[in-house]
């Protein structure tokens, strides 16, 4: 069954410059994202209870996107996160996109707003 992708988005109270550090820099992601974080060129290996998965870090404009994808996944899916102020209320907004399948994304949903409350403690927002 195909995966479908989704898009979350989070008001954050941080400036997007802040919260951008804690979306590329893998001593930030691993306060929020996975228990560990290294990098190696533009390859991420992240740790969760003993297991590892890399990513590649395949765009970056700072301060406002990042897009990694998953060694083990297929071609043309990927994890993001966007940062951009809203227009309306002048508030920071962390866009986030992934992948899943269709009777996943409820699930993913809700591990996402688990990582994002992290994320949020991390940034002291």
């Amino acid at each position: 069954m195909a995966r479908k992708k989704f898009t979350l988005e989070y008001i954050i109270r941080s400036s997007p410059a802040i919260l951008f550090e804690f979306l590329d820099q893998p001593s930030n992601l691993a306060q929020w994202f996975s228990d560990y974080c290294d990098s190696q060129g533009d390859i991420l290996i992240f740790g969760w209870n003993g297991t590892y998965q890399r990513a590649k870090q395949v765009e970056w404009i700072e301060d406002e996107f990042v897009k990694y994808h998953w060694e083990d996944s297929p071609k043309d899916e990927f994890f993001s996160f966007r940062v951009y102020k809203s227009e309306i209320s002048n508030e920071t907004i962390l866009e986030v996109t992934d992948f899943a399948e269709q009777k996943e994304i409820k699930e993913q949903t809700f591990l996402w707003d688990k990582q994002i409350e992290d994320l949020k403690h991390a940034i002291g927002a």
